[in-house]
């Protein structure tokens, strides 16, 4: 009686394992793009935001990439500019819109497109922050000056 009373409790925390397993947790998982070594993870759930901000090389001004956990894939949703200029968007495509922030920064949304290789080329001059539920990270600490950093969304463990 003994044995099947522990297979009985075996079989329950195998079967609640699984279902935690399966739960919808996520992980945003940060390579070095060149030896695939893993820089750090972060757990995420469907519908979760992170961020990457950066000053772009050419307009000289912040620029935020916006991107939300969607089916267990990273899609971008919206990008935030502080200056219009070269070498960033001056037109609103279809399905886009264009919105202004409280500090009079441009919001431009309606992108909603998977993004199955995301990578950066983190900073020299200047860094590029990940900001993940509320936490802003600097790549350049976490990666290394001109790291090519891929971004992907792994099903949690």
């Amino acid at each position: 009686m003994a044995a099947i009373t522990v297979v009985f409790i075996a079989a329950i925390a195998l079967t609640a394992l699984f279902f935690a397993g399966a739960s919808g947790k996520d992980t945003l998982v940060l390579r070095d793009g060149d030896t695939k070594e893993e820089y750090a993870r972060f757990p995420v759930s469907e519908g979760d935001e992170f961020s990457v901000t950066f000053i772009h090389s050419v307009n000289q001004y912040p620029l935020t990439d916006v991107y939300e956990i969607r089916d267990h894939r990273i899609y971008v949703v919206r990008t935030i500019y502080n200056n219009f200029g070269a070498g960033v968007q001056t037109e609103i495509e279809e399905g886009q819109k264009l919105e202004y922030g409280e500090n009079g920064e441009m919001i431009v949304s309606g992108f909603d497109r998977e993004m199955p290789w995301l990578s950066y080329i983190v900073g020299t001059v200047s860094d590029h922050v990940l900001t993940i539920h509320g936490e802003a990270v600097s790549l350049r600490e976490l990666c290394g000056k001109n790291s090519k950093v891929e971004f992907s969304c792994e099903p949690g463990m």
